[in-house]
């Protein structure tokens, strides 16, 4: 993980699902599932929870759509019952992926992915063939160019709040927490004034996989295509390219 930006990746990923007005009310409902997956649907109780149902309102999205991701997380969605996957397998050029669905009809989700994966010079691979690979991180970005912070002072306002540690680039400062440690870390980080880019708890990659240009052709079509999968909430992978070739593509 350390000295391996994801800033870029990161950035790339989200103009990607923010330009269509219906991908951003898809992360908004992931985001919304997710917080109250994790600490129960009742945003005065949670305050993930709160924090994802605030952005998604700021945004524009209706109610009714906040309520049902609410609901489809607690399981208190009439009629329907939902439950949540991890399919894992390789991209071009053996790269790692896995994939989060969250569906009531577990053989249409893994016929979709199946069928993306193998489409793509893929393959779906064995449940735990490339989770070793990932670990489950905490992850908060700060735009370097909107803060007058200098990187000695962020970090170590980071550490006090219960960051594991923090990475530098040009554009951002990277800071990594345990999943626990995650919502203390962001809230001591907002309450210092800090605005965050970026603020999830996601899977980071512990080793990357290098890729060619026609590699990297076919594993973003692969990307693409999982995430326009309806069941799926989030693809992670260990996709590696050098910024200027992922810049033409």
């Amino acid at each position: 993980m350390a000295g391996h930006s994801k800033w870029k990746n990161i950035q790339r990923r989200k103009n990607a699902q923010d330009s269509k007005r219906g991908k951003i009310f898809m992360k908004l409902a992931k985001d919304i599932f997710i917080a109250a997956k994790e600490g129960g649907g009742d945003p005065d109780m949670n305050p993930s929870l709160r924090l994802a149902v605030d952005k998604a309102k700021i945004n524009n999205m209706p109610n009714e759509n906040i309520d049902r991701a609410i609901k489809k997380a607690t399981g208190n969605l009439d009629g329907v019952s939902y439950e949540e996957l991890i399919y894992e397998g390789y991209g071009p050029g053996g790269t790692a992926v896995m994939v989060q669905i969250v569906t009531d009809n577990k053989n249409r989700a893994a016929a979709e992915v199946r069928h993306a994966f193998s489409k793509n010079g893929g393959n779906l691979g064995e449940n735990g063939c490339v989770a070793f690979m990932f670990s489950r991180k905490g992850y908060i970005v700060i735009d370097r160019v909107q803060t007058a912070a200098d990187e000695d002072e962020i970090m170590l306002e980071a550490i006090e709040a219960g960051a594991e540690e923090m990475e530098t680039s040009n554009e951002a400062y990277e800071i990594y927490t345990e999943p626990e440690k995650f919502n203390e870390v962001r809230k001591q980080l907002e309450e210092n004034g800090y605005v965050l880019e970026t603020a999830e708890v996601t899977m980071i990659p512990e080793t990357y996989t290098q890729l060619n240009e026609e590699e990297a052709k076919s594993m973003l079509n692969l990307v693409e295509m999982l995430e326009n999968i309806e069941d799926v909430q989030d693809v992670y992978h260990n996709m590696d390219v050098d910024d200027e070739l992922l810049d033409q593509l």
